[in-house]
């Protein structure tokens, strides 16, 4: 089988390590992968969002499966112009993307159909925004509406930082729009899901970091390390899986934009119950690196069953252990990160990494263990092998599980 994986980052990486560790005989070309990526199958010259490119290649080579790891390939429509070119690629339509690409669609979305999420305003003026951020008693989350690689929010602690927010994105997308939410207390979970467009399979329940230091401290991030599962009640899953996965694909089926891919949405669990912070289209990342290595099934079987429409017929299979996944990030991130050539990697043991790119978060080191504290000390003596000049990592990541302690409090 001829398999094209479109991105270069550590979440493509374990896509591909993936789908080699369970089916060797896969000949597997990486558009463009990455230095650790490129071990695995042949890399290509094409960029991820050189769409007539890799149709191009696709149609050359008789690929017989397109994986798409990031958003912005989906969001431009890669999965409308494979199906225009007969080519299989699992991933939303542009469309249904929309349900990431534009955060306002999705608020909008979300109250046409009942699904929880916070009270929301959407501006496309900066003077409008000021002036509801001002009269506003709380200060708002700030949201830019386009894609933002996982950094267009602030949760604004004064209302001057909030409209120091709002200014930012319209300075930078002049003629964008930012939307103002209120704030959600709570914990936070992802709670991703293989979805045909009817059915949705949920996998384990994971919790990502997206500050830069430890105890959460510092700017947002694109997520400095993740852990999976994380220990929800099987009532909550229950609760996601029926008020938010399933009325969702339900409501993207009624409008005309079946959601076929990986439908992640991170929820914030409120006593009220789950509600939707955003949603994305696509694997997180670094969450992929933490769920990847627990699938027991085969990647392919799931995606090629979600495909075909008869995911109904098909319940993944997930190891019981964990997996806890530690980002190195070079200097200067996220702001400005340099370049940095990870060294080393060779004294990585019991544990896997994942490289990334060639600055900013350049690789991702998971390990799986029979408990989340052992997936811990493996991942953490695997990183502290690695030679990172300048590098930083989090030292506190599944250092113990949100999920469960903030069930205990409640």
């Amino acid at each position: 089988m001829k398999v094209l994986v479109v991105g270069s980052g550590a979440r493509e990486h374990a896509m591909a390590w993936k789908i080699r560790r369970d089916r060797a005989d896969t000949q597997l070309f990486l558009a463009p992968g990455n230095p650790g990526s490129g071990a695995l199958g042949e890399r290509l010259t094409v960029a991820a969002d050189d769409v007539d490119g890799l149709i191009s290649f696709a149609r050359g080579k008789e690929v017989d499966l397109t994986l798409v790891g990031p958003e912005g390939p989906l969001a431009a429509g890669i999965g409308d112009a494979f199906a225009q070119a007969g080519l299989a690629l699992f991933g939303p339509s542009a469309a249904a993307a929309r349900i990431e690409a534009s955060k306002a669609w999705a608020k909008e979305f979300m109250r046409r159909h009942g699904i929880p999420t916070a009270a929301h305003r959407t501006f496309a003026a900066f003077d409008e925004a000021a002036a509801y951020i001002e009269w506003l008693e709380v200060p708002p989350v700030v949201k830019d509406d386009a894609l933002a690689g996982g950094k267009g929010v602030t949760v604004a602690r004064t209302h001057e930082e909030a409209l120091a927010a709002a200014r930012a994105v319209f300075q930078a997308r002049p003629g964008g729009r930012v939307v103002l939410e209120e704030r959600m207390d709570g914990w936070e979970v992802s709670a991703m899901a293989f979805c045909d467009g009817r059915t949705a399979r949920l996998m384990p329940a994971a919790c990502d970091y997206k500050r830069l230091r430890d105890g959460d401290e510092g700017p947002n991030t694109g997520g400095m390390g993740a852990y999976a599962p994380a220990a929800i009640s099987p009532r909550l899953r229950d609760r996601i899986l029926r008020e938010i996965v399933q009325p969702t694909l339900d409501g993207m089926a009624a409008e005309g934009c079946p959601f076929v891919g990986v439908l992640y949405p991170g929820l914030m669990i409120t006593p009220a119950g789950p509600k939707v912070v955003e949603f994305n289209c696509r694997f997180g990342d670094p969450e992929a690196e933490a769920l990847i290595p627990l699938l027991r099934s085969e990647l392919l079987d799931v995606v090629q069953a979600c495909l075909a429409g008869r995911l109904d017929r098909l319940d993944p299979e997930w190891s019981e252990e964990s997996c806890c996944a530690v980002v190195y990030a070079s200097a200067g991130y996220p702001d400005s990160p340099q370049p940095a050539e990870p060294g080393g990697l060779e004294r990585v043991r019991d544990a896997v990494a994942f490289r990334g790119g060639s600055s900013g978060r350049v690789l991702t080191v998971s390990a799986v263990g029979a408990t989340l504290e052992e997936a811990r000390q493996k991942a953490y003596a695997g990183i502290r092998g690695v030679d990172l000049p300048g590098g930083h990592y989090r030292a506190d990541i599944a250092a113990y599980d949100r999920a469960l302690t903030a069930e205990v409090r409640s």
